[in-house]
């Protein structure tokens, strides 16, 4: 899925220890087969001997007790107490019937699961949410009824579970079917089956139903086994009417008229899959298609109106396709893959397995009024939903807990391939500010582990986020120039191969990476030597051993990122690590206990004044000393930032450096320049870099010629502009604007308002030019007046400069009454969800929190209308993260503070287990201590800045 990427096995069993153990009686098999088989005269009968079959015949969970039971929706005990399913029964098979109504809202089903018994019971449980169970059945392998009466449904609601009796035992070693019926209503949100619309030119709204069951809503569409371990083959009918075409995850076989205006489209069989990768469609979209080389036929789906801006898309799916099949060395399994584009879609885009399904703005491209920064996004999306086809759905994570197997590989394997297929689209540009986004949430106390523990659905939600998809992806870019990139190649497709169509952890990656078998012994499936050498298997890095699972488990089961120190004195480097913190300073006392624990193994790289190549070493303990090879002026560790850590010299390195970008910028890759600007200001947050030392570095970005460096210091200098500007304090405020302005006043009077250049430079030009309106620059604003004048005075047919429609808008669109009244009317209608989609509401409200009037106005709507989000927008989805992040976040000052926690203690008992209260929080701790730290330190320097600016101008004039 891609977001706007320690197992813990359990081993149990249903069956309840015999009846002597739990009454001191003598119990037989024959005592349990009699009552088992007895008919049921009546329901009172029923309950009774279901109440006692479920104390006598079905074993405890682990860690269960009688005297604690969970109480079913009817009063009885449910058999089962775990947030997981026990593992003893396996599903096989799904036969799935699905009929939606698209009139009434509303669909009904089928399903008949073939399962395997791993141990004898009587229970079956699995998952249902918000299903009305009809039926339920269980059948022999010959389909033969094992009882004549209808099963009994429990329901547990809290765990999302069913359980169904069965009056006779399920077999250890045999084969059953489990047969249900059920019905719900369309969901209104965007998991499950749910509701979509779109309007036509004409005004007329139309109606789809989709799914979206990533992470934990299969469970809403149908009964099932929604955990990712629980992999199986479906088969799926969808009956429609005939102005709709039905789509799922394998080819149409066929389609047959059943009565009543109703045809039935069965679909091919499918391949052993999770239950969250399922997928189906009814709608009535158009689209357009192609064959890939090996002869995949790939399909893009739209809205009727919007099919020809499909044609980018397939064109960019079959050249990445084609890519990962030749770089994984395994063909796309399915004879067909769709991506169709969902009017109503909270996330970027699903991997369903043939069936991919994304947002609008994340599949079409109209290249008269998409941007450059549409068309790369589109391209990585597709990149990323891609690559999932292997990495996710054919290996899948055995646990959420490694979601980032999924997400981490998908997220660096878009760049992978992007770069590979499309190089004029530069990707490797936007790469390091995954790894800068990544190391912002990383530098908290409140980040996590890559592999963290999440039971239950709202924590899974929470592990799609930044830690999974961006630190995942900065961290394999390590590994692969740790071990070069045929290594890393051979190795994922070691893995690729060894795990399809089943389950992996960690531990099996690492171990696919560090396996040196041949292509004949890999292939005839065995290994080249014992688990026990296995581990021993070390690789060698610049002429030293390391165990590279030991090294990968530093990086994957610790939070936080290292901060390697860097002291030069003579010939010797003196080098050191610890944990990175932005808040706490090692003078506290809490400093203490936040280290304590952590150390990495740091693949580190450096090069020097005097170096023409990348020199190597490997940091494993707390410090280490590095011996030069003669005198030089400089040092730079982190060579082009591939290693995952901050880097902080000693006073003399940092002046060496600073004097380097002034003097010869181009001596340092723009990547090493880049990441210099990012380290000095991530520093001065932590308060081990005064402001004044990293301003100054950045003034020699005058003379920048590359696009990466220059939007990294713009950026910051603009976040510290934001910051004030709320604040209020306007003499600062006023300074930082008007220095902004002065210096960078030439490359901003350098745009063009066209979509002229390369994406790189149209990028630059799309960040420039919203900057320049938004300081009030006048040029910028005549120039967006005067193009939106034309627009307007033309109905829209007057075509905007894409890369600047953006900007234009927000100039041209300040009322006269002021930003209050429109963005009050934005957040009102973003509510009411027809004119803005809801899918877009959580943006919305991020938008106007960023607007110097309007982060007070956000906060109020998020108190005022908590409750309608989070039905809207379930507890840790994207949606409601969205919101908590963009609103607190705004906030600097401890009053502010103290009223963002009243008001989550307010609600503590429902956002307890949201880990990101606790990161929305700390950033707004963190800008309260930027303030603190930092305030006077920027306003004599700027002050010092535009003073010398003045006197230099009038030494000019005189």
């Amino acid at each position: 899925m891609k977001a706007v990427e320690t197992t813990i096995q359990l081993k149990f069993s249903l069956q309840r220890p015999p009846i002597n153990q739990l009454t001191n009686q003598p119990s037989t098999k024959q005592h349990q087969k009699t009552i088992i088989c007895n008919p049921l005269p009546s329901m009172h009968l029923l309950v009774f001997i279901l109440l006692f079959l479920e104390s006598c015949c079905v074993q405890l969970s682990e860690g269960n007790s009688l005297a604690v039971e969970n109480l079913a929706t009817n009063g009885l005990p449910f058999p089962w107490s775990k947030v997981r399913l026990p593992n003893y029964i396996i599903p096989v098979h799904y036969h799935l019937l699905i009929h939606p109504n698209l009139t009434t809202l509303s669909f009904n089903g089928s399903v008949k699961i073939g399962i395997d018994v791993k141990n004898n019971t009587n229970w079956v449980v699995l998952h249902s949410k918000g299903l009305k169970i009809i039926s339920a059945t269980v059948l022999d392998e010959h389909e033969a009824h094992l009882s004549e009466r209808a099963l009994s449904v429990l329901e547990y609601p809290p765990h999302e579970q069913i359980a169904i009796f069965s009056p006779r035992i399920l077999t250890s070693g045999q084969k059953y079917y489990l047969y249900l019926e059920f019905k719900a209503a369309l969901n209104e949100g965007f998991f499950g089956f749910y509701k979509s619309t779109y309007k036509t030119k004409a005004g007329e709204t139309r109606v789809l139903a989709s799914t979206h069951f990533e992470p934990t809503s299969a469970r809403m569409a149908l009964p099932c086994f929604d955990e990712p371990i629980f992999k199986a083959n479906y088969t799926v009918r969808i009956r429609r009417g005939p102005s709709h075409i039905a789509l799922s995850n394998m080819p149409l076989e066929q389609t047959v008229e059943i009565g009543n205006g109703l045809l039935e489209d069965r679909f091919k069989v499918s391949v052993k899959m999770s239950s969250y990768l399922l997928a189906f469609v009814v709608c009535d979209f158009t689209a357009v298609s192609g064959l890939t080389d090996t002869g995949v036929n790939i399909s893009i789906y739209a809205a009727p109106e919007k099919w020809q801006q499909t044609h980018y898309a397939l064109e960019a799916a079959l050249r990445l396709l084609e890519f990962y099949e030749q770089y994984f060395n395994i063909l796309y399994p399915l004879p067909k893959l769709d991506l169709i584009a969902i009017p109503d879609f909270q996330s970027g885009a699903m991997e369903n397995w043939g069936l991919t399904t994304y947002r609008e703005t994340s599949l079409l491209y109209d290249p008269d009024i998409s941007s450059a920064s549409d068309k790369l996004w589109v391209t990585m999306v597709i990149g990323h939903e891609l690559a999932h086809q292997w990495f996710g759905n054919l290996v899948t994570m055995q646990w959420w807990n490694d979601i980032w197997l999924n997400e981490g590989f998908a997220r660096y394997m878009e760049f992978v391939s992007v770069a590979a297929v499309y190089p004029e689209l530069k990707v490797e540009d936007h790469f390091l500010d995954t790894c800068f986004g990544a190391i912002g949430r990383d530098s908290l106390n409140s980040s996590r582990p890559i592999s963290s523990v999440a039971e239950n659905p709202t924590q899974i939600k929470e592990m799609f986020d930044t830690v999974s998809y961006d630190k995942g992806a900065c961290i394999l870019h390590m590994l692969r120039n740790f071990l070069t990139d045929e290594v890393f190649q051979s190795g994922i497709i070691r893995y690729l191969q060894t795990f399809q169509y089943s389950n992996a952890r960690n531990e099996d990656l690492w171990d696919s990476l560090i396996k040196t078998c041949s292509e004949e012994e890999f292939t005839a499936g065995d290994y080249c030597y014992s688990s026990t050498q296995g581990t021993k298997n070390v690789y060698g890095f610049a002429g030293e051993h390391i165990d590279l699972r030991e090294m990968m488990h530093s990086w994957t089961q610790q939070k936080g990122i290292p901060l390697v120190t860097v002291k030069q004195q003579g010939r010797t480097l003196h080098i050191g690590q610890e944990r990175f913190l932005k808040i706490v300073l090692p003078q506290e006392p809490l400093w203490a206990a936040l280290q304590d624990g952590f150390l990495w193994h740091i693949p580190l790289t450096y090069k020097t004044s005097h170096s023409d190549h990348e020199i190597k070493h490997i940091l494993t303990t707390k410090s280490d000393e590095l011996e030069l090879d003669g005198d030089v002026d400089w040092v730079k560790l982190n060579t082009d930032m591939t290693g995952y850590y901050i880097v902080h010299y000693d006073e003399e390195g940092w002046a060496a450096l600073s004097k380097l970008l002034k003097e010869n910028h181009s001596a340092l890759s723009f990547r090493d320049r880049a990441s210099l600007v990012h380290n000095a200001f991530q520093l001065v947050t932590a308060g081990r870099l005064s402001l004044d030392k990293a301003l100054d570095l950045i003034t020699y970005l005058k003379s920048e010629t590359h696009n990466v460096p220059l939007l990294q210091g713009i950026g910051y200098l603009q976040s510290f502009y934001k910051l004030i500007e709320k604040r209020n304090i306007t003499d600062v405020k006023h300074d930082l604007k008007t220095y902004m302005l002065q210096y960078f006043r030439e490359v901003i009077d350098s745009q063009t308002w066209s979509d002229d250049g390369t994406v790189s430079d149209r990028k630059l030009r799309e960040e420039f030019l919203s900057l320049a309106c938004e300081l009030h620059y006048p040029p910028c604003l005549e120039k967006a007046q005067q193009l939106f004048l034309s627009w307007m005075e033309s109905s829209g047919r007057v075509s905007l400069p894409t890369d600047v429609s953006e900007t234009v808008y927000m100039v041209g669109a300040q009322h006269e009454t002021g930003w209050l009244f429109l963005l009050e009317k934005l957040l009102q209608l973003g509510m009411e969800g027809s004119l803005i989609k809801k899918q877009n509401l959580p943006t919305l409200i991020y938008m106007v929190a960023r607007n110097p009037v309007g982060h007070f106005l956000a906060w109020d709507f998020v108190k005022t209308h908590w409750k309608d989000l989070v039905a809207k927008f379930p507890l840790g989805s994207f949606g409601i993260r969205e919101i908590i992040v963009g609103t607190v976040t705004q906030f600097s000052s401890t009053e502010e503070l103290k009223e963002v926690k009243n008001f989550f203690g307010s609600i503590k008992e429902q956002v307890s287990q949201l880990r990101v209260i606790h990161v929305a929080t700390e950033n707004l701790e963190k800008n309260i201590v930027w303030l603190h730290r930092n305030l006077e330190t920027m306003r004599t320097w700027l002050q010092q800045r535009l003073n010398q600016k003045k006197s230099d101008q009038n030494k000019y004039i005189f």
